[in-house]
C-alpha cells in the first residue's frame, strides 16, 4: 500500500520537507519517553536486549539526539518552538536537537488544485504515525486519511468566512490531551476566510501553543490580504507548485483506473488541477458544463448576445451549486427539526417547535452562505476554463511553442487569433482574469460577469 503522501503529486521538495519534519516529531517523543541512558544504536554495541526501536532508527537517520535537561532529564514532550519571528521556515530549536525540521504551527500555500489540503492532511496522518513515516498502513495513517482520527480536526469553510465563535470552539478543544498519546492536530482548509475576530482567536493560541498540538493552515498564498502576518511569522512555510500535467495524467490512471488518452486530456484540461481533472474524466456532466463555456466565444455576436450568455453562465453555476447543496441541506433540516421535537405529540413537543424558529433561522443562514459559496467556485470553475481558452488564443497570436491548455477547441483559438491578433487576445484574457478578481471582491456575480461578456465582445 502506497505512503500517505503518494497523492501529494509532482511536490517532491514539499515531501522531503514533511518526511523530515514527521522524523523530527516522531524522535522528539521519542526523546521525551525513552530512557536518557538508552544506547545510540546498534553501532554502539546494542544487543537484542538494548531499548532500541525502529524511532531509534529514524533519530540517528535525520541526526535527532534525545532531548536531556539538568541531571539527564528528558526534555517534555510538544516543548517545540515557534519559528523566527521573521517568518522563516526554520524553527528556533537547534540543528540536530529534537525539534530540528518540526514546529507547531505549518502554513501550505500553492495555487488551487496543488494539493494544499492533501498535503496538510498527510503531514497529519505521518504525525500521528506509529512509526513516523506516513507508511499509510498503521491505524493513525487510515484514520487521518480517513477523517475519523480522534485527534485530528479538519475545519473545511462551507460559507463565505470562518466565524470568531467556530474557531474558539476549535482552538478550545485543540488544548486538550492527544487520547493517542502523539499528537493534537488542526488542519483549517482555506485559512484566507477566517475573518479578523477569528484570525485573532487562532493567532493567540499560535503564540501559546498547547504542548503537543499542531496547526496546519492552507491558503493560496502568504499575502497580508490571505494570511494575517503576525500568523504568518509564527508559521513555517510550505509552499506548493501547480503540478505538471504529466504527473496529474499519471495519478488519474494509477488511481482511478482512468483510461491514459483520457487522463492525458484531462489533466491539461484542468491546469494541473487534480480534483477538476478528475471530475473532467469521470463526469460527463462536468464534461457538458465545460463545454458550454466553451462555446462563448462562438456566442458573443452583439450586445444582446452577451447578455444572453452571461445570464446563461451564471444560471449554470446556480444549478450546478443548487444540486450539490441540496442533499445536504435537506439532510441539516430534517436532523434539526426531528432534534427539536417534529413529529412528536404532547404539549412538550409543540412548544418545542414552537421555540424552534430561531435556530431553523441560524440554519437557514448557514445554508444561505454555504450555497453562494459554492455558486461562486462553480462560476470561478467556468471563468477558468474560459481564460484557459483566450490563453490558447494568446500563444497561437504569438506562435509559441506550448502546447494549448484545450486541445479539442484548438483550431477555434487559432481561428479568434488570427480575427483578434495577440493584443485583443490578451484584452480578453484580462478581462475574464478582472471578473475573477472582481468577484473575490464580492461584487454581484451576475453585474461582474455582464461586464466581462461586453468586454469579450468588445475586445
Amino acid at each position: 500500500m502506497p505512503d500517505v503522501f503518494a497523492d501529494l503529486v509532482g511536490q517532491d521538495e514539499a515531501v522531503a520537507t514533511l518526511r523530515r519534519a514527521a522524523a523530527s516529531a516522531a524522535a522528539l517523543l521519542r526523546a521525551a519517553t525513552a530512557p536518557a541512558t538508552r544506547v545510540a544504536g546498534p553501532a554502539a554495541g546494542a544487543t537484542s536486549g538494548d531499548s532500541y526501536d525502529e524511532l531509534d532508527a529514524l533519530a540517528e537517520e535525520f541526526d535527532v539526539e534525545p532531548a536531556t535537561g539538568p541531571a539527564g532529564v528528558t526534555a517534555e514532550p510538544g516543548t517545540v518552538e515557534p519559528a523566527q519571528p521573521d517568518g522563516s521556515a526554520e524553527t528556533a530549536a537547534p540543528a540536530g536537537g529534537p525539534g530540528a525540521g518540526m514546529t507547531h504551527a505549518w502554513i501550505f500555500t500553492g495555487p488551487p488544485g496543488s494539493g494544499r489540503s492533501v498535503a496538510a492532511r498527510a503531514f497529519a496522518a505521518a504525525l500521528q504515525c506509529e512509526h513516523g513515516t506516513g507508511c499509510g498502513e498503521c491505524p493513525g495513517c487510515h484514520t487521518t486519511m480517513a477523517g475519523t482520527h480522534a485527534d485530528v480536526r479538519l475545519v473545511v469553510p462551507e460559507g463565505l468566512s470562518i466565524g470568531v465563535g467556530e474557531m474558539r470552539a476549535l482552538v478550545l478543544r485543540a488544548a486538550s490531551t492527544p487520547s493517542g498519546g502523539r499528537w493534537q492536530v488542526v488542519i483549517i482548509s482555506d485559512a484566507d476566510r477566517l475573518t479578523e475576530a477569528a484570525g485573532n482567536a487562532l493567532l493567540k493560541a499560535i503564540e501559546e501553543p498547547p504542548p503537543r498540538t499542531v496547526f496546519l493552515l492552507c491558503a493560496p498564498s502568504t499575502h497580508p490580504d490571505d494570511v494575517s502576518v503576525t500568523i504568518r511569522s509564527r508559521c513555517r512555510i510550505v509552499p506548493l507548485r501547480q503540478p505538471p500535467a504529466g504527473a496529474v495524467a499519471e495519478v488519474l490512471v494509477r488511481r482511478d483506473g482512468v483510461a491514459p488518452d483520457v487522463a492525458e486530456w484531462a489533466a491539461a484540461a484542468a491546469q494541473g488541477h487534480v480534483g477538476r481533472a478528475r471530475r473532467l474524466a469521470r463526469d460527463p456532466e462536468a464534461r457538458q458544463r465545460r463545454d458550454a463555456v466553451l462555446a462563448v466565444p462562438r456566442r458573443l455576436t452583439g450586445v444582446g448576445a452577451a447578455f444572453d450568455a452571461a445570464s446563461a453562465l451564471i444560471e449554470a453555476a446556480e444549478a450546478e451549486a443548487a444540486a450539490s447543496v441540496a442533499e445536504i441541506d435537506e439532510a441539516e433540516r430534517a436532523a434539526l427539526q426531528t432534534a427539536l421535537g417534529a413529529g412528536g405529540t404532547g404539549r412538550g413537543a409543540a412548544g418545542a417547535m414552537r421555540g424552534a424558529a430561531g435556530q431553523l433561522k441560524d440554519l437557514e443562514k448557514r445554508q444561505k452562505s454555504r450555497a453562494t459559496r459554492a455558486q461562486r467556485d462553480a462560476l470561478d470553475r467556468a471563468l477558468v476554463d474560459l481564460a484557459g481558452f483566450y490563453r490558447d488564443a494568446l500563444v497561437s497570436a504569438l506562435r509559441a511553442p506550448v502546447a494549448p491548455v484545450h486541445t479539442d477547441t484548438a483550431a477555434m483559438a487559432e481561428a479568434g487569433a488570427r480575427k483578434w491578433d495577440a493584443e485583443g487576445a490578451l484584452r480578453r484574457l484580462e478581462a475574464v482574469l478582472e471578473c475573477r478578481v472582481a468577484i473575490e471582491a464580492n461584487v454581484k456575480p451576475r453585474i461582474a460577469v455582464e461586464a466581462m461578456m461586453l468586454a469579450l465582445w468588445k475586445g
